[in-house]
């Protein structure tokens, strides 16, 4: 399911003393089965443009296409309920939206609250719970007895329980250890291919955009200001810290060997790729070859 924005502003409290515009000339497109990741520094209207995903917000002016369906200002709100339904987000720290006495029925929760029977709810719970990577055994258990990395991925199951068409992840990993947050990336990576899913990612994250991401959009006081590949946007160190954007851990690295005289094809976006240019650059004596093996 692709979304689409066309010439989208959005204004908080217009016609007020508090009037704040939040989005400006907003057109940009997520592709259908893209993994796209959301930059830009806080307050560059990521957040604003992530809820209008599944019209939790709807623009102030412009249009938003989400798969066939268009969300204009006058769009009721009364026929958006079944939209939500293609589009899960999973905000940051989504544990705190736990609150039902088992993981069972917080997962279950959101089918039945469409009418989905409560069997085939319940079925769909076990499954989610074993899509996240977590035990049967759990789905009797409270919530809240479980650890912040068990909660957080019950509550991913209870998203993924709606079988949505598009998963939006607005800092996903924030607050986890190193560890945690490359299994939480790796759930969403699998799930991506193995349910044909839509994936936008909001992140600081810079070393996810470059392992995960194949599409990106960088936002910069409420507009898109650039878009494109991973490689197109990292390209430019000085470009993104003049945005106040970091770089991947790698290609930090990587500009530091050029300004010491190393030199690149291109510059390396993850590890694998810094290895093998790397390996590619050293010398042949360094492997061994040119001795006299007969000596």
């Amino acid at each position: 399911m692709a979304i689409t924005f066309k010439q989208v502003d959005f204004t908080y409290q217009p016609g007020t003393p508090f009037e704040n515009k939040a989005l400006s000339d907003i057109n940009v497109t997520i592709p259908e089965g893209s993994y796209t990741a959301l930059i830009g520094h806080t307050g560059s209207g990521k957040s604003t443009l992530l809820q209008h995903l599944n019209a939790l917000l709807k623009p102030t002016s412009g249009t938003v296409t989400i798969g066939e369906r268009v969300i204009t200002p006058e769009t009721s709100n009364k026929d958006l309920k079944r939209l939500r339904q293609h589009v899960g987000i999973v905000f940051q720290f989504p544990e705190s939206q736990l609150f039902e006495e088992t993981v069972e029925k917080d997962i279950a929760f959101g089918p039945q609250n469409f009418g989905v029977s409560e069997a085939a709810t319940l079925k769909t719970a076990a499954e989610m719970l074993a899509l996240v990577g977590l035990p049967q055994e759990l789905l009797k258990r409270s919530p809240f007895d479980l650890s912040g990395g068990q909660m957080r991925r019950v509550a991913i199951a209870g998203v993924l329980a709606m079988q949505p068409d598009v998963l939006v992840l607005d800092e996903p990993t924030a607050g986890l250890d190193p560890q945690g947050r490359l299994e939480m990336m790796e759930i969403f990576a699998r799930l991506r291919h193995e349910r044909h899913l839509t994936v936008v990612l909001v992140t600081h994250q810079m070393d996810d955009v470059a392992n995960y991401a194949d599409n990106v959009i960088v936002m910069d006081r409420g507009r898109v200001v650039k878009t494109g590949a991973p490689r197109e946007i990292f390209a430019d160190p000085q470009w993104l810290l003049d945005h106040q954007l970091g770089l991947p851990k790698t290609t930090a690295f990587a500009r530091q060997l050029v300004q010491r005289g190393w030199q690149f094809e291109r510059m390396p976006l993850t590890e694998d790729e810094l290895a093998q240019d790397l390996v590619a650059g050293l010398p042949q004596s360094a492997f061994g070859e040119g001795h006299d093996h007969d000596e």
